[in-house]
């Protein structure tokens, strides 16, 4: 991770207009989200560079090897988080009174965020690579996918900001952040504490995992993956190029500062998915 951490300027999809508001639009569509990732609206405050990365990986993330490349990182990254021996939580969430339904619901928003979360690391590890000199792969044959490849699910999505939350929750979000070292809490984890007693019970079994060797070896080889994906195993169908994404930054004025916010991110998003695979595992019965 940068030290000191750089400045991080999201732009709220509540807030933008224009052009920004377009490129949000289009992103989710093209990822089948229903949110923008903390990831690229920070990278929104740039918009030259912002045009030039999306116009360039748009056409590898509407394309069927990087859907196919989404499935296999989280495969992967799923299968290394159940030797972190993920405790079941359904039956102390019965317990205190959760219905199956609720329960539901909860795994309903953890799947949301277990498709969407990989293109958004796919897309801030080819962002990483290109300000730092580094090509994408060298095809660029990327036959289109067609159809529905996010999940059919019926999912509240409802952010319990800091504002929103009571006092117990905001301590666990500064709790959150000061475990994690961010200034920010993810937009996964404002949505799963829309269910407070639920959230408080996953986040303190996950809590001394966080550090530990095995979390970080998970995260290492998350990180690796998406690395040789995005450099050597996927197509660069818009043959995007590290001069044109650094030139892009420096007509922002701000390329030292653009390179550091892109290894931030790539370097925080597979700790991210591989937390939400904990708590999907934990819910698994």
């Amino acid at each position: 991770m940068p030290r000191p951490l750089p400045p991080i300027h999201p732009e709220p999809e509540y807030r933008v207009s224009g052009q920004r508001a377009q490129w949000y639009a289009d992103m989710k569509q093209v990822f089948q989200v229903p949110w923008m990732g903390v990831v690229t609206m920070a990278f929104a405050h740039y918009p030259y560079f912002f045009e030039v990365l999306w116009q360039g990986l748009k056409p590898l993330a509407q394309s069927k090897p990087f859907v196919d490349a989404c499935t296999s990182l989280r495969s992967r990254t799923e299968a290394r988080v159940a030797a972190l021996g993920p405790g079941p939580l359904v039956r102390r969430l019965e317990t205190i009174g959760y219905a199956p339904r609720e329960i539901d619901q909860i795994r309903a928003s953890i799947e949301v965020f277990s498709h969407g979360n990989f293109p958004y690391l796919l897309t801030a590890t080819a962002a990483r690579r290109l300000l730092e000199g580094l090509d994408l792969g060298s095809s660029r044959s990327a036959p289109r996918y067609s159809g529905r490849h996010a999940p059919q699910v019926d999912a509240p999505f409802v952010l319990m900001e800091m504002h929103h939350a009571d006092q117990d929750t905001r301590a666990l979000y500064e709790e959150i952040k000061a475990t994690l070292g961010l200034p920010f809490v993810n937009t996964d984890y404002r949505a799963l504490a829309r269910w407070p007693s639920y959230f408080a019970l996953a986040w303190r079994d996950l809590k001394p995992l966080v550090t530990s060797s095995e979390h970080a070896g998970i995260c290492e080889a998350v990180h690796a993956y998406a690395d040789e994906l995005v450099g050597d195993l996927l197509p660069n169908p818009a043959a995007l190029t590290p001069d044109a994404l650094q030139e892009a930054a420096r007509n922002d004025g701000s390329p030292d500062e653009i390179l550091q916010v892109t290894q931030l991110f790539q370097w925080l998003l597979p700790g991210l998915v591989t937390n939400v695979a904990f708590f999907r595992a934990q819910l698994v019965v």
